[in-house]
């Protein structure tokens, strides 16, 4: 997995055989992409990588993320239950996501003429984690843990395999986050364990 921001734009994630070539998703892509990019630049957010992907942050909270698939690509929202979403452009990234926080795009030439709406978004967004403003958290059965809810949100693949898990699969995964002390030991697990999750397992199946 990528650990700096340019070879994404210039090579893709680093997440499968398709890193590198032209066949990646960031590269089919590539203008949307970078339109994408400068909205979020120009609208004042941190640019870094996480999860293999370009986050973008402010006051050191996470506010959106960049992902790319075969299909479409995506500029995704962190704390969507914040969103008040006024034109109605946020989608959900699953059938089992709570709550629609990812804008969906399957031509480049589109994010010219939403940018005053992603603008518009990325400010309200900002504004939040400026403040400091967090959702209040639901009650559920299963209490995922933030980096879990983190790496979720930035990944909407993820998060679909994820949420149709069985809750004994699913605790198994809280389980294994929650034995690390470290975060970066956390998330690691998960990117280790992300074709299990995929494939429906839990985290110590084989």
């Amino acid at each position: 997995m990528i650990t700096e921001v340019e070879v994404y734009f210039a090579k893709g994630c680093g997440r499968c055989a398709r890193f590198d070539t032209s066949g990646c998703a960031t590269q089919l892509w590539a203008e949307g992409l970078a339109a994408l990019r400068r909205l979020c630049l120009e609208g004042g957010l941190m640019e870094t990588v996480k999860w293999g992907q370009p986050c973008y942050m402010a006051n050191g909270r996470n506010v959106v993320i960049l992902g790319a698939l075969k299909t479409d690509f995506r500029l995704s929202f962190f704390n969507p239950a914040l969103m008040r979403d006024p034109k109605g452009v946020l989608e959900r990234a699953g059938p089992n996501t709570r709550h629609a926080g990812m804008m969906r795009f399957t031509e480049s030439a589109q994010v010219a003429a939403m940018a005053p709406v992603i603008r518009a978004y990325l400010d309200e967004a900002r504004a939040y984690a400026q403040a400091g403003i967090l959702p209040q958290r639901e009650t559920a059965d299963l209490e995922l843990p933030d980096d879990l809810m983190d790496m979720l949100d930035a990944d909407p693949e993820l998060a679909e395999a994820f949420h149709a898990l069985t809750a004994g699969r699913q605790r198994s995964y809280v389980i294994s986050m929650s034995s690390a002390k470290r975060p970066e030991t956390r998330v690691a697990r998960i990117v280790k364990l992300r074709g299990h999750i995929l494939n429906g397992k839990g985290a110590t199946e084989r």
